[in-house]
């Protein structure tokens, strides 16, 4: 019997060398490989804004993709219930900031890696802390916290320094439906550019949920806008306090009963006040990936990267496609066009603030800057 040859075991990181080794059809042009792109890769910083079901999934890829130094930024903290269901969080933790807990995780099951948490706002943090990562991954579900993101990078972006442009890389998931994008500030269209692609919340009318219910939407919103403040006075529900989303729902459900009105649960419930979609797993888990192979591409050039939008639906069958999004002009704030409105002689002041909210190509929101209100989003680009 002829001696079997003795093979080395594969390092945790051995299919990502197999890629940037050496040259391949698709790489940049620029592209030499080697252990200098493996030495970027290690030292290449990250930040992660969002530690939920898509935040923990990127986590994870980036981490196993051959990033060693990563951050994970998050306000939210775990709660019993919906949140056990994502694969870093286990009853033990309830209660705990879900960075940390992520962070926990990922460096005990991939050695090698660290992972820095954050718990608190981004908001908390100031522009020399976005400096030093090299790449920002968003996974967030909110349209706010992406747009002060958004102005954040592009007001750091210097034109004498390459270096202080930081790519954003957005991913976003709705239901059976996601997206990925890339985002290099003043170089390509931002997040602002885009806002006229999103759908305004539904709202019902008050006269509708308080006398002639006809959805359990409606029950659910009449619970949260007028059966609370009834029944509670001055006191605030929180829409991640599962005995607040509990009372909401048994009341919604004795209101919808009363008209013979069926399909109030939890989950919708919680999609209603709280103005979300229940995730999905397997959308989670695309989009994180293809948010996670941009990072890869754009740290070691090893292939083009996304220009700059990709769409993913899920409902019928499994269906993408890409698109450039074109950057405007007149966007308020990586646009270079000022912008042009007409003040109608009976206007008021709070009128005209509702009019820069809810046009379509401006969408502000908070356009009075002024104490105590924070800082307006549209943040002027430096000249």
């Amino acid at each position: 019997m002829s001696p079997l040859a003795v093979v080395s075991p594969p390092t945790k990181w051995h299919h990502v060398s197999h890629v940037i080794d050496r040259k391949g059809p698709f790489c940049e042009d620029d592209f030499e490989g080697g252990q200098e792109v493996k030495s970027f890769l290690e030292s290449c910083k990250v930040l992660v804004v969002g530690a939920g079901g898509l935040g923990c999934e990127i986590l994870k890829n980036l981490a196993l993709s051959g990033f060693r130094d990563i951050h994970a930024s998050g306000m939210d903290w775990i709660n019993d219930g919906h949140h056990l269901s994502l694969y870093a969080y286990r009853q033990a933790n309830v209660g705990r900031p879900k960075a940390l807990v992520a962070a926990e995780f990922i460096m005990k099951r991939i050695t090698g890696v660290t992972v820095t948490p954050f718990y608190g706002k981004i908001q908390d943090k100031d522009e020399d802390y976005y400096r030093q990562f090299h790449i920002i991954v968003c996974g967030l579900d909110s349209i706010s916290a992406r747009r002060w993101m958004n102005a954040t990078l592009v007001n750091m972006v210097d034109e004498d320094d390459p270096e202080s442009v930081k790519p954003m890389i957005d991913g976003g998931t709705e239901g059976f439906k996601g997206q990925a994008r890339v985002i290099l500030p003043t170089l390509t269209s931002c997040y602002e550019c885009s806002l006229d692609m999103f759908n305004k919340p539904t709202s019902f009318p008050i006269c509708t949920i308080a006398n002639t219910p006809r959805l359990p939407e409606h029950c659910i919103e009449w619970a949260s806008v007028l059966e609370w403040p009834r029944v509670m006075g001055e006191e605030k529900y929180d829409t991640d306090n599962p005995e607040h989303i509990q009372w909401l729902y048994e009341t919604a459900l004795k209101r919808a009963q009363q008209f013979s009105i069926q399909g109030v649960t939890y989950s919708l419930t919680q999609g209603v006040v709280k103005n979300i979609i229940p995730a999905i797993a397997s959308t989670n888990a695309i989009i994180a990936a293809a948010c996670c192979n941009e990072a890869f591409k754009i740290a070691t050039r090893s292939a083009p990267f996304l220009n700059n939008y990709m769409m993913y639906n899920g409902n019928d069958g499994v269906y993408t496609y890409t698109f450039e999004h074109q950057k405007k002009p007149d966007c308020p704030v990586c646009g270079i066009e000022t912008i042009n409105m007409t003040i109608r002689h009976s206007e008021t002041l709070q009128e005209f603030i509702e009019r820069l909210q809810n046009e379509p190509s401006i969408k502000l929101q908070n356009p009075v800057c002024a104490p105590p209100l924070k800082p307006c989003i549209c943040k002027p680009r430096k000249p």
